[in-house]
């Protein structure tokens, strides 16, 4: 199940009352909505917010879905985008066309909302978020506060004492010091530290955090009900 408050998509088409519609049921299952009527209105957005979705039409006029699928496709800022096309348009040639612009997925017009958001839940699975690579060769020394994280040896010196962390633990730390104060939601720290192809149980998080707490203290992480944890400054 995802978090969907935690995830921004952007709605393209230049059809008022299908922004309207669509906007609407995504609203309602918690998603941040954003919209545009034309390609490069789109594309505008997307450099400025960073969607983790965007749902194109095909059909519009100046730059038509493709084109504009195919733009955003080589901003290095929104590489990990999922693009979907949804369009009245269901011939196999649009499809194809569709796909080897860089689109993830093609939903075909109409459809119900329910199964509209199902498709688009399932989408939001695949985001993949940057996670720091952990490159012995190049790895440094990350200090915050009292807290030393050594990336090369997978081990930690808190207020003097060296400590060697599972890689679980370690990577998860990683993770949460790359950004300190930025909340990171369940999903991102799923995908970063266990990936989506590992099926872990709901508690794994939990658990990893207490870990972390008994050996680097209580004040370092904070949870945030309801959405994920973050590291204190």
């Amino acid at each position: 199940m995802i978090q969907t408050d935690s995830y921004k998509i952007l709605l393209v088409d230049d059809e008022p009352d299908i922004l309207e519609f669509v906007s609407y049921n995504l609203k309602k299952e918690g998603f941040e909505v954003l919209t545009a009527s034309d390609g490069m209105e789109a594309i505008t957005i997307a450099k400025k917010e960073l969607p983790h979705l965007i749902i194109l039409d095909v059909m519009m006029p100046g730059i038509d879905g493709i084109e504009t699928c195919k733009k955003i496709k080589r901003i290095p800022a929104l590489k990990n985008t999922i693009i979907t096309f949804l369009t009245a348009r269901g011939e196999d040639y649009s499809q194809i066309i569709g796909f080897d612009a860089g689109a993830d997925d093609y939903i075909a017009k109409p459809i119900k909302p329910q199964v509209l958001i199902s498709r688009i839940k399932a989408l939001l699975k695949r985001y993949k978020y940057d996670v720091p690579v952990v490159d012995v060769k190049v790895a440094g020394i990350v200090t915050i506060g009292d807290l030393v994280i050594d990336q090369e040896r997978y081990i930690i010196i808190n207020k003097g004492e060296e400590l060697v962390l599972p890689k679980k633990e370690f990577e998860l730390l990683l993770l949460l010091t790359s950004k300190p104060d930025k909340v990171f939601t369940r999903d991102e720290i799923y995908n970063g530290v266990w990936g989506d192809v590992t099926i872990v149980g709901d508690r794994t998080i939990d658990v990893h955090i207490r870990r972390l707490r008994e050996k680097i203290g209580p004040g370092h992480i904070s949870t945030i009900k309801g959405v994920g944890y973050k590291f204190n400054k």
